[in-house]
């Protein structure tokens, strides 16, 4: 295999060839040598659109097929939406590069309403997300939510066709895909809390492939990647669990220091679970955050009793 050339293995999607095409732009700008070519595949998270996330697996499936393409071979690295990687990655991989975050929030987006409080008594709400699910029961009980699946385009499409009145997606897949105008209101923290790792860009490759992950490493950025394998540090201390009902954000202050704030909801009863806590070291505040929401009752929530 030449040394100048790169072949990223990514998801179908609009979104996520988007994201393909963004690193191999920022690759190429940042080595001008390199032939970088996409390997667009599907994957099983993308095939099976008629049941649930946690049904199927949960998220890890959107990573399956491309960890296959480039442990045969087939492709150098990944590219991924960091929150559809699991908490635990199989060791013979690693994340060699975290790009600078976007927004973080998700969006409610609706044709004829502004807030998902101005929302009637009832109304249908679509997401596919676990931890969307509990905050919107929370907030409003009396809304009826439904499964969503399907990339941005057919999500919207459905709203479009009045199948929801509104919907619930990340602020910032509808920014990189140009559809900023269809977000009629952020839901964002520390009210709300997104996934762990939500609006980051990854970049997977072998853990052993030298010659890649140097490439690569250029596209790192250090305070997103703090701030991620913080809230990341949580997910993996809860179970990491990718349709865990759970909410990260940690910010970083001028000093230095990590503020993680986590959330765990039941789907069921909007029952949240919150905790935070201030620190220095990623796995220890996630652990400590983890260890509060546990002190809580987070392993009854989790595992309720028939």
């Amino acid at each position: 295999m030449s040394a100048s050339l790169l072949r990223i293995a990514t998801r179908k999607s609009p979104l996520a060839l988007w994201q393909a095409e963004h690193v191999a732009r920022r690759l190429r700008d940042a080595h001008p040598d390199l032939t970088v070519a996409l390997l667009p595949l599907s994957t099983r998270g993308d095939e099976v659109l008629d049941r649930s996330l946690a049904a199927i697996g949960g998220k890890g499936l959107f990573l399956k097929e491309l960890e296959i393409a480039i442990a045969e071979g087939r492709a150098d690295l990944a590219v991924h939406s960091l929150k559809d990687v699991p908490a635990q990655l199989d060791p013979q991989f690693e994340l060699a590069a975290i790009l600078q975050r976007a927004d973080g929030a998700d969006a409610f987006v609706s044709n004829d309403c502004a807030s998902l409080d101005q929302l009637p008594h009832g109304a249908r709400v679509g997401t596919s997300s676990l931890r969307r699910t509990a905050q919107l029961r929370a907030r409003r009980p009396d809304l009826e939510i439904a499964d969503l699946r399907g990339n941005v385009g057919t999500r919207l499409a459905k709203l479009d066709r009045g199948d929801y009145a509104a919907i619930i997606l990340a602020v910032a897949g509808l920014e990189r895909m140009g559809l900023g105008a269809r977000i009629r209101s952020r839901l964002a923290p520390p009210e709300w809390l997104p996934a762990p790792g939500q609006a980051a860009i990854a970049v997977e490759t072998r853990a052993d492939d030298a010659r890649v992950i140097e490439r690569v490493k250029v596209l790192d950025d250090a305070l997103t990647r703090r701030s991620v394998d913080t809230e990341r540090a949580l997910n993996a201390a809860m179970g990491g669990d990718c349709t865990m009902p759970l909410g990260a954000w940690c910010e970083i202050a001028a000093d230095g220091a990590l503020h993680l704030r986590g959330l765990l909801g039941d789907v069921h009863d909007g029952r949240l679970l919150r905790a935070d806590a201030r620190g220095n070291d990623p796995v220890t505040l996630g652990h400590e955050v983890a260890c509060l929401l546990n002190a809580q009752g987070a392993d009854a929530l989790l595992c309720p009793k028939a």
